[in-house]
């Protein structure tokens, strides 16, 4: 991002309390996901955390919600409790991820490719499908999408990881979708690259700590009236 565009994009402002708001966050169990919910509800938001299997521990105040991404029946079956419970929701945060790091394409497992697609992509579509209606009913509906740096576009997409390159670089158009189609309802959708950081998926040479990698994804998910359609890292602008 030049430092002319970096200047003018406007300064948002921010939930200070989220307290009466709900949250939705995917792979919440571990990492950087549970760092974000656990920041949200310390807020005060009623957390939803998306988790794969019911023995994942998570605090007793959040919400569990059994939840793969790649099954469009939990996804439905998620956003259903959600409504039910609750009758509103504010904020999405696709975090759920996977990654197959190191293979170029032509020796890439087409299980990998499948699977990194179905979780990276295909998952947070179907969040968002779902979750679209009750977010456009909410004061200020926020959709935070957890993506990657090895997916810009300006970078040399070298060293292998096709499938999550790939999926990554899509995640950040569906972002701009999200923007272009439903920001005139209210919405606002933002990327996030988290950095490198210390996770199962990122490995323990990662340089950053998971709370380190969440405060950028938190910052967004408390957008009260902000810039949309755009990619971060470190609550500044990065390029696609």
């Amino acid at each position: 991002m030049t430092d002319d565009a970096a200047e003018s994009t406007p300064e948002p402002t921010l939930y200070d309390d989220l307290d009466g708001q709900v949250a939705l966050v995917t792979g919440a169990n571990r990492g950087i996901g549970r760092e974000i919910a656990s920041s949200l509800s310390d807020r005060g938001a009623t957390v939803y955390a998306g988790v794969r299997s019911v023995t994942y521990d998570i605090p007793d105040e959040w919400r569990r919600l059994t939840l793969d991404v790649s099954q469009e029946g939990d996804v439905q079956d998620a956003l259903n409790r959600v409504g039910d419970d609750e009758d509103r929701l504010d904020v999405l945060v696709n975090n759920a991820g996977v990654g197959h790091f190191g293979e170029p394409l032509h020796e890439e497992r087409t299980a990998h490719i499948d699977h990194t697609i179905s979780v990276n992509l295909r998952g947070p579509m179907l969040l968002c499908k779902y979750a679209i209606p009750p977010l456009l009913n909410a004061e200020t509906p926020r959709i935070v999408n957890v993506s990657s740096g090895m997916g810009a576009l300006g970078e040399a997409q070298s060293g292998g990881s096709p499938a999550y390159r790939v999926t990554k670089t899509a995640l950040n158009g569906l972002t701009k979708y999200l923007h272009g189609e439903y920001a005139d309802d209210g919405l606002i959708a933002n990327a996030v690259c988290p950095g490198w950081v210390d996770t199962e998926l990122g490995g323990e040479e990662a340089p950053r700590s998971p709370e380190r990698g969440a405060e950028t994804p938190a910052w967004l998910a408390r957008f009260r009236d902000g810039p949309g359609g755009l990619f971060w890292r470190d609550k500044q602008v990065i390029d696609w």
